[in-house]
């Protein structure tokens, strides 16, 4: 294959396209809540399926434990989170929606971080196998391997 001019101005405006579409999910959940973009993944996972653990919520997100301790430190902080213990398990705490939690995720838009989950678990195999190559290309590239992954905050 012949990398043509044109096929390379497409890759960068596309890459500048993820960009502009994270940060304009991000300001507009930001707008419509006053939550970052993380924030609102954090209370829409666990509208889905709470309660839940810090840890379970850290793998359903693709984040650190620690990462989301500190999302749902700021959640709580506002009122739309509770920590309790769990009755099954004393050493854990279970992690659920206020009131006003769930009037938030009822009123907010979507998020670009789920999106981004539904169509990757939409592509064929093939297609996916593609996007991995693709992006382990643009992340050597860039020599970004060593750069410790932050959730996407537009």
């Amino acid at each position: 294959m012949i990398k043509k001019p044109e096929d390379i101005s497409e890759v960068i405006d596309n890459l500048r396209r993820v960009f502009q579409a994270i940060n304009e999910h991000s300001k507009t959940a930001e707008q419509a809540t006053g939550l970052t973009g993380p924030q609102l993944w954090a209370l829409k996972m666990l509208a889905n399926d709470a309660p839940l653990r810090i840890s379970d919520l850290a793998r359903q997100m693709y984040l650190r434990p620690a990462t989301v301790v500190g999302i749902v430190d700021r959640l709580e902080g506002k009122g739309l989170v509770t920590r309790t213990r769990s009755r099954e398990d004393r050493r854990a705490v279970d992690l659920k929606l206020t009131e006003m939690g769930v009037a938030v995720v009822a009123k907010a838009p979507e998020v670009a971080q789920v999106m981004l989950l539904k169509g990757l678990n939409e592509l064929s195999d093939e297609q996916f196998l593609h996007v991995v190559e693709g992006m382990r290309q643009m992340v050597r590239i860039l020599g970004a391997e060593n750069i410790t992954p932050q959730p996407l905050h537009g």
